[in-house]
């Protein structure tokens, strides 16, 4: 088939466009032309909350990245929805996040679909944000009525969508694993690499910094005392997108600065396996969520998890096998952290998230999208 994805890529990062990147590269591998159309301008600057929207590492793909569409500029949404009209791909795959995004991709949406061809499948994030505005119902309103079937990677943005609309075909496929953040490699030797010591054990808290990811309710949790008395120390690697002053002022508060060692710069893709392959269990306390990327980095580099009983996350995580579901609660927190080290339940839970991780092949994410184009009649 010939296929378009529309949605950020290179020199984009994060988990939205890796997972495109990653997607492309599968649907080659399974014989598609693909190309990916991202964004001239995803944000205006003020609207952006981190100190960059760019890799500065180069990376090589084997299908075209081309960057055309300006997510605030009428005109241009037009031009390119007109230009992939004319292409006539037989699948246009457009990712959803965010309503912001939604009068954009849903306006080029609805000139492609004039060619009578090309079948429109979102792949959907979220449709309810985690921050919520004004407008956003009708923002997601507009781009739920340009597309013909939607893919969901967690069964709360499923039930989402049918808030919205109850007939349009779609298919819950989970978030299939992050594989290409490196190989896996031993402790010792990662540690050395971000300069950590070996005498202590690290819980890792990874990625973007927002206040729905209940940093906070685990910093409240390390302020236990049987975390410096069994010298278990908590990473907070990744950039902040919220004021970090609050987060600081916590640490000082609960005189844990000595617990807990802060990386909050962007962490690029190369230094992603150091942090994984550091840490003994992965900690996703969200107070909201739908799916996670953390999660799926998690499982690729074989780490038990700790997330909290929010959107999707229950479903990626079986409790007590690859990891803990508690509520998100600094008390349930730290009991389960505690049970994790004092019952030494790494080896027993890493052996589950092998074979849990077998769930989240990117052939299942692909058959997926197969599946929904043949429901799909133009």
């Amino acid at each position: 088939m010939k296929i378009t994805i529309l949605g950020p890529a290179h020199p984009y990062r994060g988990g939205i466009a890796a997972l495109n990147e990653r997607l492309a590269k599968e649907l080659v591998s399974e014989g598609h032309e693909v190309n990916i159309v991202s964004f001239t301008l995803q944000y205006p600057s003020f609207l952006f909350p981190g100190k960059t929207q760019f890799s500065d590492q180069d990376e090589i793909f084997s299908f075209p990245i081309t960057r055309e569409v300006n997510a605030v500029n009428p005109l241009n949404w037009i031009k390119v929805g007109n230009r992939i009209k004319k292409q006539k791909p037989d699948l246009l795959l457009v990712r959803f996040w965010i309503p912001f995004m939604a009068m954009s991709l849903g306006t080029i949406c609805r000139s492609v679909k004039k060619n009578k061809h090309t079948k429109i499948i979102s792949i959907a994030d979220n449709i309810i944000p985690h921050e919520k505005r004004p407008g956003d119902n009708f923002l997601c309103n507009y781009f739920i009525n340009s597309a013909d079937g939607f893919i969901t990677m967690s069964e709360s943005v499923l039930v989402d969508l049918r808030k919205f609309n109850k007939d349009k075909p779609g298919i819950l496929s989970p978030h299939p694993i992050y594989d290409h953040y490196g190989k896996t490699e031993s402790r010792e030797i990662a540690l050395k690499k971000i300069n950590l010591s070996e005498n202590y054990r690290y819980v890792l808290f990874f990625g973007f910094i927002r206040d729905y990811k209940g940093l906070d309710l685990l910093l409240n949790a390390f302020a236990d005392p049987y975390f410096r008395e069994n010298n278990i120390k908590l990473i907070v690697a990744g950039e902040f997108y919220t004021d970090d002053s609050v987060y600081m002022n916590l640490i000082s508060a609960l005189k844990i600065n000595d617990l807990v060692e802060l990386r909050t710069d962007y962490i690029p893709n190369s230094e992603v396996p150091n942090y994984f392959n550091s840490a003994d269990i992965i900690a996703q306390p969200y107070k909201s969520a739908t799916q996670s990327g953390v999660t799926q980095i998690s499982y690729h580099f074989n780490k038990p998890m700790l997330v909290t009983n929010v959107g999707g996350l229950p479903e990626i995580v079986p409790h007590l096998k690859a990891g803990y579901v508690v509520n998100p609660d600094s008390e349930e927190i730290k009991d389960a952290l505690k049970d994790y080290f004092s019952n030494k339940r790494l080896d027993e839970f890493t052996t589950n998230v092998v074979v849990e991780k077998e769930r989240f092949s990117w052939n299942k994410m692909t058959g997926s999208i197969m599946q929904l184009a043949n429901q799909i009649k133009k």
